[in-house]
């Protein structure tokens, strides 16, 4: 059993670290009429990046020669380009995002203030620069990154996951999740808007051991210790929200707001990311109540006095615990190498 668990574990911690979900950007700012500065970010690993590229239409010249470094786990170019009708009506792809399994989010600003963000997929590599992006749009696309985000954040869903094995009955739960969900739209809203800012690094190791904290503290329950985070669990998810904001702001830092409309892209974000979570707990939810209703685990809950939830608390815990101290040794180094 403790094979098959290490097994396992490793194979998660495998996928949490082969799959690139970080978006690459490409930025076209004008600082003269006709004449822009570019700045395009690629996901990188070391000193490998993403093989993508830009394709521009044949009327954009290039003014100055392409300068790029390795920074913050991406590749970065700049250069100026330029282009006779200030790209209005040009099309832009993405070459080789179809190979992804990443997004590029391309953001063209005017001197006038005019401002177009758009967000290009695997199975959507070009887009039409056309005009300022309306309300509707960007709500629609950063609820859905939101969304993304979250459900496509291994270490996130794990603390949740925990949370929701650790406390005792739907009240606690309900409470112990508003906490969190609240801690983190503090951070979240502070670290975007310039209040507050801590470097990434140190805030993903910490989030790798607010999971493993919580994992000890499943151990502990089931020994029957009664410690502050088995009495209150919103307590330690209000303060773990705090530090998950700031991972949930590093996500959206990658992916850029339109400066016209921060509010709205970081209150849209913030729903998609609590609409995304709600799902993942109704979710393990139904899982839960259609397990104890099972003819052979409502049998056993019956002989043993144990629920089900009990019976995979053990599991989990070392899992949970597992996959998030490998996560915690990989990100220590990489903060002091």
């Amino acid at each position: 059993m403790r094979f098959i668990l290490l097994l396992i574990t490793l194979c998660l911690s495998s996928f949490a670290h082969t799959h690139e979900l970080r978006p690459a950007s490409l930025s076209l700012e004008e600082s003269a009429p006709g004449e822009f500065e570019v700045i395009w970010r690629v996901p990188a690993k070391g000193d490998l990046r993403l093989s993508l590229d830009i394709g521009f239409d044949q009327q954009t010249r290039a003014l100055t020669m392409p300068t790029g470094l390795f920074a913050g786990g991406y590749y970065v170019e700049r250069w100026k380009t330029s282009h006779p009708d200030a790209f209005l009506g040009s099309r832009i792809v993405i070459k080789g995002l179809e190979n992804t399994l990443t997004d590029t989010l391309v953001t063209v600003r005017w001197l006038d203030g005019r401002e177009q963000i758009t967000r290009l997929l695997p199975d959507q590599p070009q887009m039409r620069v056309e005009n300022k992006a309306g309300k509707k749009e960007i709500a629609n696309m950063y609820f859905v990154l939101g969304v993304e985000h979250i459900l496509l954040g291994i270490d996130h869903l794990l603390f949740v996951l925990a949370l929701m094995v650790l406390v005792s009955g739907v009240r606690q739960l309900m409470i112990t999740i508003t906490a969190f969900t609240l801690a983190h739209s503090i951070t979240l809203a502070a670290a975007v808007l310039g209040a507050v800012k801590l470097p990434q690094g140190p805030v993903e190791a910490v989030i790798a051991l607010s999971i493993v904290f919580v994992a000890v503290e499943i151990l502990h329950k089931l020994e029957g210790r009664t410690t502050l985070a088995i009495r209150k669990p919103w307590l330690v998810a209000f303060g773990f929200g705090l530090l998950h904001g700031f991972g949930f702001a590093g996500a959206l830092s990658d992916i850029g707001v339109p400066a016209h409309e921060v509010p709205l892209s970081l209150a849209v974000f913030n729903l998609g990311v609590e609409a995304g979570q709600l799902a993942f707990i109704t979710a393990v939810s139904l899982v839960m109540l259609t397990l104890r209703k099972l003819p052979g685990v409502h049998r056993w809950e019956l002989r043993t006095g144990h629920t089900a939830t009990m019976a995979s608390a053990l599991p989990v815990a070392y899992l949970v615990g597992g996959v998030a101290a490998l996560w915690l040794v990989d990100r220590t180094i990489a903060l002091v190498v």
